[in-house]
């Protein structure tokens, strides 16, 4: 139930609901201040000490999460660069082949872009069919791969070219992996706890009008990390997502440059 909550629901509905539950903490430890045996007026016996640990700690925690998101984020961000290269240095090799292979692997190569890009994109409910195509031309381009070796394989860079194709349908994989990466669902629920804890403490502890003030702005502080941290944390659903400029401009340029360019000083 937690794991679906916390990898489904919208942002905003999330940021709403911890909002109301934090606050109801705050409130839970208030009540509980006013209903214990210290008399209202006595004077601080360490709670300062104790709220500046709670806090450090809450913030390190949160710290600690968003590190976890952004070093995923920036494993997808680069994952999309080496894609695109690979993808193009396996275009560029295919070029070498003879025909029928070379138009062949070519167009699998182009299409191949376009499912990646499309599948970049697509929201969850959508990725299953963009799944199974993008097996579907790696096959093929597999089986092309296989067909376009044999009348090459007595020539120096057959070895290349199939090492190319490799690459690519290695990146693929690396991609697919980073795509559902998440931070452990416990991470968050600890990270929860401590959060309900705080606010919670923070309503006990700060009687005055400005501390209260300030209890609260903490509060919001902390589930707007949070929130940030969840949107981060999902590849195929949050709002943050890795650019996908490098596969963009390589579908671009693969278009732009069919087989037939690069027979400018070949012999007809």
């Amino acid at each position: 139930m937690m794991v679906a909550i916390l990898n489904t629901a919208p942002i905003p509905l999330l940021g709403l609901i911890l909002l109301i539950v934090m606050f109801g903490a705050g409130y839970i430890g208030r009540r509980l201040y006013e209903r214990g045996p210290t008399p209202k007026d006595e004077k601080d016996g360490g709670e300062s000490y104790s709220v500046s640990a709670i806090l450090g700690l809450l913030a390190l925690l949160t710290g600690f999460t968003f590190s976890l998101a952004i070093n995923r984020f920036e494993t997808r961000r680069e994952l999309v660069l080496e894609h695109a290269n690979a993808v193009g240095t396996a275009y560029l090799r295919v070029q070498l082949l003879p025909q029928p292979h070379r138009a062949r692997m070519s167009d699998l190569i182009v299409e191949y872009v376009d499912n990646a890009v499309a599948l970049a994109s697509a929201p969850p409910d959508k990725t299953a069919p963009l799944l199974a195509k993008d097996d579907d031309i790696l096959t093929r381009l597999w089986a092309a791969t296989a067909a376009g070796y044999d009348s090459v394989q007595d020539r120096p860079f057959s070895g290349v070219m199939v090492s190319a194709i490799n690459s690519l349908i290695d990146n693929d994989g690396a991609r697919r992996a980073a795509r559902v990466a998440r931070i452990p669902t416990e991470v968050f629920i600890v990270l929860l706890i401590y959060l309900f804890g705080a606010a919670t403490v923070l309503g006990y502890v700060l009687k005055s009008r400005a501390g209260r003030i300030a209890g609260i702005f903490l509060i919001v502080s902390f589930t707007l990390s949070l929130l940030l941290i969840l949107d981060i944390d999902r590849p195929t659903a949050g709002t943050i997502r890795e650019s996908q400029r490098p596969m963009e401009d390589l579908r671009a340029s693969l278009k732009s440059q069919p087989p037939a360019v690069f027979d400018r000083w070949r012999a007809p």
